[in-house]
């Protein structure tokens, strides 16, 4: 196990979460407890409690609820193994080691560390001196003020072989740390390591907690045989797995900042400097699933932007194809193309902020930019002609991995399909309702059926439709045509059929029942006030009915009827608009077998169902979190033990399935057995 419970237990004894929150919350203490506007969400009358004694926060707005380590995930969009990290620095605690190889591998990563923020200074104080000048004069040709050069510590490796190797060298920092930090180049057929970067403007790379772990350079030589060179992958180091800038980015994007991807270094410090601090780069390569993981914790919607030639426009397409799979509700990408020939520093440098906003806000979504490429330039006069496009849209839709998606991508394409090739009187809007498709056996009448036939076929083409765009050329041919507008239900009975309900993911039972039985019972809340507001609920919306829940039962008299005070409850909560999210919670119940959530069960089966239900409850959620610290440490080093970790923690899972059917046993109290003879 990475982290011991005692380990974690003294950091939280050690840590006041006012301390952690403190950091980015104005916290003034009421009572015991501390009081601050929402770091989750816009708000003018504090609903922000901390409580040390207790040692959890509450977001009565948002209804995050959780402990240091929650917060730093929360805030910092960090994993928990990360999270503990921040939380021990700032405790001034050492992380204890799974093996004594594994403590010697820390501390090397921690020599490496500081190796690489000597080379990040050499640099930047050559840039500064007499050498720098020919890179100093490149960085003013771009417009990167000295400012701006402190600002991203950027600095200049002048052309000597040895330079950084023999100022280092008389730091005493040894050859082989140089060699490991990839500042050298060395191997069998180097009988000497030399300076990997020479004459070259240097752009220091930095980890999430902006440490400096590669570099980047840019040649000052027209004839280097590579403009750019990167630092190779090492002990500190993945090209695939980190961000330019993301140190930065992501607490931009906290405070609300829009995530933009562009192509590289400069381009990025262009965005930065005119006004658009959620800039990233990928580090010399197309980006990556991992990369893509790190924009989705920033943002749920970043926007790539690419430049305006042929080889941007097919860098977004491979970012679209790569993102494809990965989708989840809610998570995609929007593609921002920049005008033919410049890239967002040439237009940050001519047009200023006005100029990258008009770009950035006729960025398109992930879908028009599939459904462009498909159709561009084909011609589709035939049945088998459409017939193929069709399964190539079939196909492209099926890569993706999320059943809620890929239902919403295939309605979508069906849509545009049956819009696209209605008969040009239809595609006009007829009169008598416009086009009404051909029939579940006609063209994308099967495609649709998975989704489309609950809906009806959306507003028909401007005249002409995708034909007359289709000798545009580039991501945009057809899409602008295209004005769609939101889907309409068939019959309020089709609204609360299974197919609707999933537009979401689906809210699980057990967290469907813990809010059952509060519903049903509110005096739960009189005695169990604080494991309630500290439960880890995994469904927004649980969260949402979970904070409404504790809001009105703080705002009403109460009685000492039950069934008086749940009506009550149910009364105050659809007055303030939670009745879908009541709803939601009793669709999600199927049976009721489990008695003590059901309304006028006994007072000892209540109790009992719910201790079951919460101890369940918590026990899957650190089960859970434990999984993903082992799978991150069998990641790390590959060691029996991690394995051994690892398929513990899976087998503790699969024990668990089934354990919800012990609370269909409650309810002798309320008369189970006598009603079933």
């Amino acid at each position: 196990m990475r982290f011991t419970p005692q380990f974690l237990e003294e950091l939280r004894a050690r840590l006041p979460v006012s301390e952690v929150v403190g950091k980015r919350v104005k916290l003034k203490r009421a009572g015991k407890e501390f009081k601050g506007l929402s770091p989750f969400k816009q708000e003018k009358t504090p609903s922000f409690t901390v409580n040390d004694q207790k040692g959890f926060y509450h977001c009565f707005a948002s209804g995050k609820h959780g402990n240091i380590f929650d917060f730093i995930m929360e805030t910092e969009g960090l994993g928990f193994v990360e999270a503990v990290e921040v939380a021990a620095s700032q405790a001034g605690m050492p992380l204890p080691a799974v093996t004594p190889d594994a403590a010697r591998h820390e501390q090397r990563r921690k020599t490496l560390y500081d190796v690489m923020d000597l080379a990040a200074k050499f640099y930047a104080d050559t840039l500064a001196s007499r050498l720098g000048a020919k890179a100093r004069g490149y960085l003013a040709d771009r417009a990167i003020t000295p400012a701006t050069q402190l600002q991203f510590r950027l600095g200049y490796a002048p052309p000597e072989r040895f330079a950084l190797k023999e100022h280092l060298g008389g730091l005493g920092v040894s050859v082989e740390d140089m060699i490991e930090a990839r500042l050298l180049s060395a191997g069998e057929d180097i009988p000497v390591p030399y300076d990997r970067f020479r004459d070259r403007v240097m752009f220091p790379i930095t980890d999430a907690r902006n440490r400096v772990i590669a570099f980047g350079g840019r040649a000052m030589e027209k004839d280097a045989p590579a403009k750019y060179l990167n630092s190779a992958d090492g002990v500190l180091f993945h090209k695939g797995d980190n961000l330019y800038n993301i140190a930065t980015a992501r607490q931009a994007a906290h405070e609300g900042a829009q995530v933009v991807v562009a192509e590289g270094y400069v381009d990025v410090i262009a965005l930065v400097t005119t006004g658009f601090p959620g800039a990233v780069a990928p580090l010399g390569t197309a980006l990556t699933e991992n990369q893509l993981a790190l924009l989705w914790k920033m943002a749920d919607e970043p926007i790539l932007c690419f430049d305006g030639d042929g080889a941007g426009q097919r860098a977004a397409l491979r970012a679209a194809d790569l993102a494809l799979p990965h989708l989840k509700p809610g998570k995609s990408l929007r593609f921002a193309i920049m005008p033919e020939g410049q890239d967002p520093d040439d237009l940050a440098r001519s047009g200023g902020r006005a100029a990258i906003d008009e770009v950035l806000s006729a960025a398109r979504p992930l879908a028009d930019v599939l459904w462009s490429r498909e159709i561009e330039g084909g011609s589709f006069a035939t049945p088998e002609r459409r017939a193929a496009l069709e399964a190539r849209i079939r196909e492209l839709t099926g890569g993706i991995r999320d059943d809620v998606v890929q239902r919403y991508y295939r309605q979508d394409f069906a849509d545009r399909l049956r819009n696209a090739f209605a008969p040009q009187g239809y595609r006009d809007g007829p009169r008598g309702g416009g086009f009404r498709g051909q029939g579940q056996g006609g063209f994308a009448g099967g495609f649709g059926s998975e989704s489309g036939r609950a809906f009806p076929p959306r507003a028909p083409f401007a005249p002409g439709g995708a034909r007359r765009n289709e000798a545009r050329g580039g991501l945009s041919t057809g899409a602008r045509s295209f004005t769609r507008g939101p889907y309409q239900v068939a019959s309020p009975q089709l609204a609360s059929s299974p197919v609707m309900r999933g537009q979401r993911s689906a809210l699980s039972r057990r967290e469907a029942l813990i809010l059952l039985s509060l519903l049903n019972h509110p005096w739960l809340l009189h005695d169990h006030l604080e494991d309630i507001a500290a439960l880890e609920l995994a469904h927004p919306e649980a969260h949402k009915l979970r904070a409404g829940i504790i809001g009105a039962f703080s705002n009403y008299s109460h009685t000492d009827d039950p069934a008086a005070e749940s009506a009550r409850l149910r009364a105050s909560l659809e007055r303030a608009g939670y009745s879908e999210q009541i709803q939601r919670v009793e669709r999600s119940i199927t049976t009721k077998n489990v008695w003590g959530a059901q309304p006028g069960a006994a007072q000892e089966d209540v109790l009992a169902t719910w201790h079951q239900l919460v101890a369940l409850h918590r026990q899957s959620h650190s089960l859970l979190r434990e999984l993903k610290d082992a799978e991150q440490a069998l990641a790390q080093d590959g060691s029996k033990s991690s394995e051994a970790w690892l398929m513990d923690v899976k087998r503790r899972l699969a024990e668990m399935d089934g354990l919800d059917a012990l609370i269909e046993g409650f309810g002798e109290s309320s008369g189970r057995f006598q009603s079933r003879s």
